[in-house]
């Protein structure tokens, strides 16, 4: 059962955990960072090679990594990014797994998942058999072997990191949480505003959004002035889209 994931975190056969993890130490503090621009790279995926970001030039992109491939957590999350990827491709993003297997095992439990659950994966997943591109995005945790951390980058349309969350190895994602930053943080570009928390629904506010925080003092004093705009302050002021 060489695709299964080896409890003790020994990896994908061929790679040694001592230098996976030498690997891991070389890129320590050298990982992209919110704001950065994604390291260009070229990929072996379940759809050919892909020149990672150019092929999606224009494009948001959720790049996730899971820790193997034909294990029970993961497969749950494979199955509901699927279930979820038109949601994603109405916001102009597509959808990019990873994991650090070879590529026939994801072609294998690819199958598996639409023969068993009658679920077909339409986005494609890398195949980081050396475990170059996990390490070289931070993917692999102290304590966690050479598997991958649930990790999700969201990447714009100009190529930049936007957002990176990581999840622990026992815990599956929430794919509406991921839908609803990537929708938070395009709605925060295309209107020059901040997201409360909990948006759309805060308990506070709702679905309306915060204005940035005046820059200078005359700024400041026009804020409680009226508007389209609710100041609870000249710090804090809210409002709806479209007014």
């Amino acid at each position: 059962m060489c695709c299964m994931q080896d409890p003790s975190g020994a990896g994908p056969a061929g790679m040694g955990f001592m230098k996976m993890m030498q690997m891991h130490g070389e890129r320590q503090g050298s990982f992209p960072l919110i704001g950065d621009k994604f390291p260009p790279m070229e990929v072996k995926t379940t759809h050919g090679m892909i020149k990672l970001p150019d092929a999606y030039a224009g494009k948001w992109v959720v790049l996730f990594s899971h820790p193997g491939d034909f294990t029970p957590v993961c497969t749950t999350e494979f199955v509901s990014f699927e279930k979820k990827r038109e949601e994603f491709e109405k916001l102009n993003c597509e959808l990019i797994g990873l994991s650090i297997d070879q590529v026939f095992s994801h072609m294998k439990w690819t199958e598996w998942i639409k023969e068993k659950l009658g679920v077909q994966i339409n986005f494609p997943i890398i195949a980081d058999d050396s475990g170059r591109v996990a390490s070289r995005l931070g993917m692999l945790h102290p304590g966690k072997g050479t598997n991958t951390v649930r990790a999700v980058f969201i990447i714009d349309a100009e190529g930049t990191i936007r957002i990176i969350l990581f999840y622990p190895q026992e815990i599956g994602r929430n794919m509406d949480e991921i839908l609803r930053a990537l929708k938070a943080m395009q709605t925060a570009d295309k209107f020059r505003v901040a997201m409360p928390a909990n948006w759309p629904n805060n308990e506070m506010l709702g679905d309306e959004v915060i204005i940035p925080p005046p820059a200078d003092e005359k700024t400041a004093a026009t804020r409680k002035t009226g508007g389209d705009m609710v100041c609870e302050d000249w710090w804090f002021c809210h409002k709806k889209l479209g007014k």
